[in-house]
């Protein structure tokens, strides 16, 4: 129940920059966030990515992957996980999607999306 909270509010914190439309600001966030030098040896990639999808269905508004993904990668650094969260795009139709890699592995996703989409960004 901690975890969920701790996610929750790693969404709200996410919530202004998200209105605003200010992707830089997301991105600076995720990337400013420092791992932890120690890993939690009783928490895994998953619970904590479990932690956040339970948060974003309590969640006050319809979360986005961008900011879904935002918080988990956060979070997972938080807890001492390497993480990465990838911006990437699809052309026809083109669409953007964002998810978390842990040492080049899927995390809050389906295991192919680096395959379906161009990798943009990396934090």
């Amino acid at each position: 129940m901690r975890m969920v909270c701790q996610a929750y509010y790693e969404l709200l914190s996410l919530e202004y920059p998200m209105f605003r439309k200010n992707f830089s600001a997301i991105h600076e966030k995720v990337r400013n966030t420092g791992v932890r030098s120690i890993q939690c040896q009783t928490t895994t990639e998953a619970q904590i990515c479990h932690a956040v999808e339970l948060a974003a269905a309590f969640y006050f508004k319809n979360v986005r992957c961008l900011q879904r993904s935002a918080a988990a990668a956060r979070l997972l650094k938080k807890f001492g996980f390497a993480a990465e969260m990838v911006i990437g795009v699809q052309q026809l139709p083109f669409v953007a999607h964002a998810w978390v890699e842990v040492a080049g592995r899927v995390v809050n996703d389906k295991p192919y999306m680096a395959e379906i989409y161009s990798v943009l960004s990396r934090c």
